[in-house]
Order: C-alpha cells, then sequence, then structure tokens
C-alpha cells in the first residue's frame, strides 16, 4: 500500500461539480499525444508481462468501483460466475454501493462490503486483503486513476473501456503492471461476441487466406442518452464532446480486428491517421428536442460526428476504425475483415448471425452467403460451454457473461489473460493518437509499441481451445 496514489481532484469532475464547472469555461484535459517520444526504458526490476500466468484462485474475489449503468449491470454477472464472488462495491454516490449490495443478497449472494459517499472511497476499498479482482466501470476520466490504484494494491484490474485517454497514462498502465506484477485487461467485450470469435476462429483457419484489412466501428445513436438527466451521471459522456475532437470509443469495433491480425502476436499497428466530420448532430437534436432552459444549451460541442482512424501495421495491412454516436442510424459494430481469399461483414446478413460471407471457392457464382454455417462449424468452445449461462447472466447478446466466465476461471486455474495490458493498451491508443493526428491535419502520427518490441513473438490469445483450461467448473 505504499504506492497508493493521492486522490486527483480530477476525480471532483466525476461528482456534482461536473456539469456547472464545465459549462462556467472550464475544460477537462482533452487526450494529447506526442508520437514522436520513444518507448520509456523499463525501470530496475520491471519485467515484461506477456506470458505470465495468474496465481491460482480457488475463489475470486472481486471489487467492483463504479455502479452506475454499466456497474451495476455488470455486478450479477460477476457473482453468477462460478468460482466468483463480490466482496465489496464503492461508488462515488452511497446509495448505489447500497442497491448494488441489497441486489446481490435478494439474489442469494453474501452481501458485499459497501463503500461511497466521496471521491476517495474506492482507496479504502483497496486496502480490504479479500479482493484478488478489481472491476473499474467509472466515467472515462477516471479509468486511469482507479486500475492504476488497483494494481498498486496488489491486485489484478479489469476495466472499463478505454483504460486511459492520454499516451503517458497508457505507458504508465503498462510500467505499473510490470512492476508490481498484477495484469491489468481491458473489459472488452466485443472480442468474446459470438461472431467475433468465431470469425477469429476462420481467420486463423486460413479461410480468408492472407489478412489484408479490416473495418470495425462504434457506430451507436446515443443523442437520446447524452441528453438524459439520468442516464449519464453529470452528462459525463455529452461533455467529452465539449473537450476534443478524437475518437472517444473505437475499442468494440478495433479490438476483435485486432484479435484477428494477431496484432501483438507477429504484427503491430504501425501509424493512425485520422478525420473527422463537422460537429453537426448533437447541436441539431438539442435545437428540435432539448428544451430552452436545460443546461446543455450553454455548451459548445466540437467533436465530429464521424471520426475515423486509418490504422497501417507492420505487415501492410490496414484497419479502418469508426467513432459515430451523434447521428441517426441503427447500431453497428461493422466487424469486417477481408483477405486474399474471402470476407466477412457483419451488420450486413440476415438473421440469426446478421453476417454474411464470401469465400473461395464457395461463393457460388459472386453471390454473399449466409454466416450461420460457417459460425456453427467454427463456433468458439467458450460459447458452446457456456452460452446457455451467457444467455441468462450477460447483457450484450451474452458476451459479458462470456468474457466474466474465461476471466475468472483463467485465475482460477492459473493461466495466462486472454487480454494483457500491452493489447489494452494498444486498442486504447487511438483516442489520443486520433486527437494527435487531427490536430496536425490528419496527419499520420506513430503508435507506440506498448510491447517493446515483443510483438514479433507467436503466442496465443483468444484463439484456445477448451484443453488449455482445467475443468475448474
Amino acid at each position: 500500500m505504499s504506492e497508493m496514489p493521492a486522490v486527483s481532484r480530477r476525480l471532483l469532475l466525476g461528482g456534482a461539480v461536473a456539469t456547472g464547472a464545465l459549462a462556467a469555461g472550464m475544460t477537462a484535459a482533452a487526450p494529447t499525444a506526442s508520437a514522436a517520444e520513444p518507448a520509456p526504458r523499463r525501470r530496475p526490476g520491471q519485467k515484461s508481462m506477456i506470458g505470465v500466468p495468474y496465481d491460482a484462485h480457488r475463489t475470486v474475489r472481486v471489487g467492483v468501483i463504479g455502479l452506475g449503468n454499466r456497474g451495476a449491470g455488470m455486478i450479477t454477472g460477476w457473482a453468477a460466475v462460478p468460482g466468483c464472488t463480490v466482496t465489496a462495491v464503492c461508488d462515488i454516490r452511497a446509495d448505489r454501493a447500497k442497491r448494488a449490495a441489497d441486489r446481490l443478497v435478494s439474489k442469494g449472494e453474501p452481501r458485499p462490503a459497501e463503500y461511497g459517499g466521496s471521491a476517495d472511497s474506492y482507496a479504502q476499498m483497496l486496502q480490504r486483503d479479500d479482493i484478488d479482482l478489481v472491476y473499474v466501470a467509472t466515467p472515462w476520466e477516471f479509468h486511469y486513476e482507479h486500475g492504476r490504484a488497483a494494481l498498486l494494491s496488489g491486485k489484478h484490474a479489469v476495466v472499463e473501456l478505454p483504460i486511459a485517454t492520454e499516451l503517458r497514462e497508457l505507458w504508465d498502465l503498462v510500467d505499473t503492471s510490470e512492476r508490481t506484477r498484477r495484469h491489468l485487461m481491458l473489459s472488452e467485450n466485443c472480442n468474446y461476441g459470438r461472431n467475433e470469435l468465431a470469425m477469429l476462429r476462420m481467420a486463423h483457419a486460413g479461410l480468408f487466406g492472407d489478412i489484408t484489412n479490416g473495418h470495425g466501428g462504434y457506430c451507436h445513436d446515443l443523442r437520446e442518452l447524452l441528453f438524459s438527466d439520468t442516464y449519464y451521471t453529470d452528462s459525463w459522456r455529452r461533455l467529452w464532446h465539449t473537450r476534443s475532437t478524437a475518437s472517444f470509443y473505437p475499442m468494440h469495433g478495433l479490438a476483435p480486428i485486432a484479435a484477428a491480425m494477431d496484432i501483438n502476436r507477429g504484427d503491430r499497428m504501425t501509424t493512425l491517421s485520422a478525420t473527422a466530420t463537422a460537429p453537426r448532430g448533437l447541436a441539431d437534436y438539442r435545437e428540435r428536442f432539448v428544451p430552452r432552459d436545460h443546461p446543455s444549451w450553454k455548451e459548445t460541442y466540437i467533436n465530429g460526428d464521424l471520426i475515423t482512424c486509418m490504422i497501417e501495421t507492420e505487415r501492410g495491412r490496414t484497419i479502418r476504425a469508426e467513432h459515430e454516436v451523434s447521428s441517426p442510424r441503427p447500431y453497428s459494430r461493422i466487424n469486417t475483415l477481408a483477405g486474399s481469399r474471402g470476407i466477412v461483414e457483419d451488420y450486413a446478413g440476415p438473421a440469426p448471425t446478421g453476417a454474411r460471407v464470401y469465400l473461395e471457392p464457395d461463393h457460388g457464382g459472386h453471390t454473399w452467403r449466409d454466416f450461420a454455417d460457417y459460425r456453427k462449424e467454427y463456433d468458439h468452445w467458450l460459447w458452446r460451454k457456456v452460452g446457455d449461462d451467457a444467455a441468462n447472466n450477460g447483457g450484450h447478446g451474452g458476451m459479458d457473461y462470456v468474457l466474466q466466465w474465461r476471466t475468472v476461471q483463467l485465475m482460477r486455474a492459473g493461466l495466462v489473460p486472454d487480454i494483457d495490458v500491452y493489447d489494452s493498451a494498444a486498442w486504447c491508443a487511438p483516442v489520443p493518437l486520433s486527437a494527435a493526428s487531427l490536430a496536425r491535419g490528419g496527419r499520420p502520427v506513430e503508435i507506440p509499441d506498448f510491447t517493446r518490441g515483443a510483438w514479433r513473438e507467436r503466442r496465443p490469445g483468444l484463439d484456445s481451445t477448451p484443453t488449455d483450461m482445467p475443468p475448474v467448473g
């Protein structure tokens, strides 16, 4: 506990003062990046976390920081995983911690310890010795501080998207993980989606030939929720659109493509260039639907409606990653992967998968085929094993629970995590790097190698088999 950081004054922006302060003209730290900076040297005693297994745990004890929409929605999933128990819950608003504890008790779970009421309540929770894993689901600007504090308290961390919003913070999380010998994992549930995992298995089986490009995104009409007075506490998510022009949340589309391309496992992302449309959607929505006495009328929106990142890799591949939450459109993560022998497009095909494929020699006269038969053949073992449980316990089609189940069982079995701190940092780097590119007129900026050269090593990722995990329940 000697390295526990002091509570940042930035934490105060997560409380009730945020809306008024920002409306008065204050700005939170926008994502920044310096693409020319070399990788910082490792300190003495600091070593890579690649291939480092968890210590085996008979039962994984989870502490939760942040009990708003996401945290409250995930807490029962953690408790439902075999071999997992929630021992402590924390939120700056103490009533949320109590409601979360009450909910667990109503489902027959032991009552967790409750923390809340102040910005530093989480630090008190982290002093407990009955927490093995900390799940962080606070607003974006607090993820770095909370994730880092968890590592420094000797606990592993699963952090919601993004793990940090600044390049120096991403590097610090990598270094802190290496120094403390504790894992930090981005809670990227979309990597555990059924279509995404089947796509990954197909890619690794060679069905697409040599992979050349991918296209992913987070395209979600959030306008009504962004202007809601209750959904995002103190309007924290809308206020990001007043602070910076950047791709705030590209990971849902980027990460599954990166996994299928073996990024950090034989290839790496090298450069990023970004474009942004004009900011029109939020102001237009406000004009038509938001009363004139609403606090949002004091705000000026500067982030583009559509931010597009073009990413190049060491092996000559490209990834297009989009972020669009201010426009009227159906939900899509795009999830497209293409190579020398075929392509898969998600969100473009018939039910039940919603995806379509075009593969040699199966295309049958230049026509798309339903993804369903391929998904059945290449269905990942995780879905075959816990798919029914996922439907009962998890949101987002079950992939939340699959992530939770897999993480807990890896810790129980003492195995290496599927997603490590290097993956997490690389997938979140477009947040600050898109801002840097746009500030330079869209010119390419370098993407750091968070592995410090270890990306060349072929190693397992999400393409596990059942034999990788002992039967621990």
